[in-house]
This record gives C-alpha cells, sequence and structure tokens, in this order.
C-alpha cells in the first residue's frame, strides 16, 4: 500500500498570507501537497479546478467568509475541512461545526498541534473510504439505514444520504452496535481518536447535525439521547 500522506493535498485558506505560509511550511515539511487561497471565493474556484483531500479553512476573511465558503463546500463536497478562527466563544465554534466543518481550532494555534489535527482528520477519513478484506463486512444494515463502509456510502430506502467523514464514523460506530449507549467521550475516542476534554461539546454538536439528517432522509429519529449517559440508535 502506498504511503497515504503522499497522496495528499491540502487547501489552506487564510487572508492572512503570513499566517498560511506557516502552515503551508509545516503541512509541506509532513510530505503534504499544498495549495493556498486568500478568501472564500479563491477557494471555492480552487476546489472546482483541483481534487483536494482536506482544507484549513479560516473563518474571518473579506468577502466570502469562512463560514459562507465552508456551507458552499458541502453542497458538494465531503472532504475534511478543519476551521480556524480567532473567535474562541463556543457559539462560533457551534456554528462553524454546524456549517460543516469537521473540527475547529483557535487562533494562536500550536503549528505542530494543526498538524496533528489535520493527520486525525485524514486519517479518519481514510479509514471510512479505503477497501477491506470482506464485502460482507462492510455493509451495516440497520433499520431504513443501509452503511457501506467500503464505498464511505448510506442509503435510506435506495436515497443517499450524504454525510461527512465524521458523521459516517459517528453513525458507524452507533448503527454498528444498535441499543448500546456510548458515552460522548467514547464517542469522540473512537472517531477522533484523542484525549476528551470535559468541556467539549464537539460531539454533541456533529450528532445533532447527523440526528437532523437522517431523520430528515427516512422519517424516523433513529439517534436517541439518554440523558446523563450519552447516545444510541434505535432501529
Amino acid at each position: 500500500m502506498q504511503d497515504e500522506v503522499t497522496q495528499r493535498r491540502l487547501l489552506i485558506v487564510d487572508d492572512d498570507r503570513e499566517i498560511a505560509g506557516l502552515i503551508d511550511i509545516y503541512l509541506r515539511n509532513e510530505g503534504y501537497a499544498t495549495d493556498q487561497a486568500h478568501d472564500g471565493a479563491e477557494a471555492l474556484a480552487k476546489l472546482e479546478e483541483e481534487a483536494y483531500d482536506l482544507v484549513v479553512l479560516d473563518v474571518m476573511m473579506p468577502g466570502m467568509d469562512g463560514i459562507t465558503a465552508c456551507r458552499r463546500i458541502r453542497e458538494k463536497r465531503e472532504i475534511p475541512i478543519l476551521m480556524v478562527s480567532a473567535k474562541a466563544e463556543d457559539m462560533d465554534k457551534i456554528l462553524g461545526l454546524m456549517t460543516g466543518a469537521d473540527d475547529y481550532m483557535i487562533k494562536p494555534f500550536n503549528p505542530l498541534e494543526l498538524v496533528a489535527r489535520v493527520k486525525s482528520l485524514l486519517r479518519r477519513s481514510y479509514q471510512y473510504s479505503r477497501p477491506a478484506s470482506g464485502a460482507d463486512e462492510n455493509i451495516i444494515v440497520a433499520g431504513p439505514l443501509r452503511i457501506d463502509k467500503q464505498s464511505h456510502s448510506v442509503e435510506a430506502g435506495g436515497k443517499p444520504i450524504r454525510l461527512t467523514s465524521t458523521e459516517f464514523g459517528i453513525l458507524s460506530l452507533l448503527a454498528g452496535h444498535p441499543g448500546r449507549v456510548f458515552s460522548a467521550e467514547e464517542i469522540f475516542q473512537h472517531v477522533w481518536k484523542e484525549k476528551y476534554f470535559e468541556s467539549n461539546n464537539t460531539v454533541m454538536v456533529h450528532i445533532s447535525k447527523l440526528r437532523d439528517k437522517l431523520e430528515q432522509e427516512s422519517g424516523d429519529k433513529l439517534i436517541a439521547t439518554v440523558w446523563g449517559v450519552g447516545y444510541k440508535f434505535e432501529t
């Protein structure tokens, strides 16, 4: 199998050229191929011209900001998006995640932490899209859903449901163990593969987004909240 790093092309979107250049240097040092854009419109144009595996997206930019750009990207693509912002308030983070970002970092950040987040997002995306050894192992049939881990696809009654790699990871975990309650910490550690912090509301935001998509397409409430404990998939 080829080294997954050498196959990855990343798009860095930030109107601060100094910050974009710094991120670029660190990611190139890790072996990634990188391009830069300096506003949302330029980023969307590059995404039409080139296939990228991940986008590092600043929020506060002139013209088209990162929130709008993220929403536009999600209309067509499920590639991982790491959003970065100088805004540290919880509501700004929640807005970014609800718009479709997979992860969110606050400026100023340690470039090495950003590299670690990028690697984690790419591993997750690669994990849920690579071929596996047995066809039956890749198919989860849960309630009205058919989940194919090999093709990274989900259908409800034959109708496709578009999910991000993060949403797909959460759904695969819960639907693969129907009825079992997973705490937010367990979900975070399984999908993000990082240490969970008690104040982290990332799982809650992604669960909310995933639940809305599933209910809209299937008509069923498939993910239940067990208050004070966690979440479970109900058939």
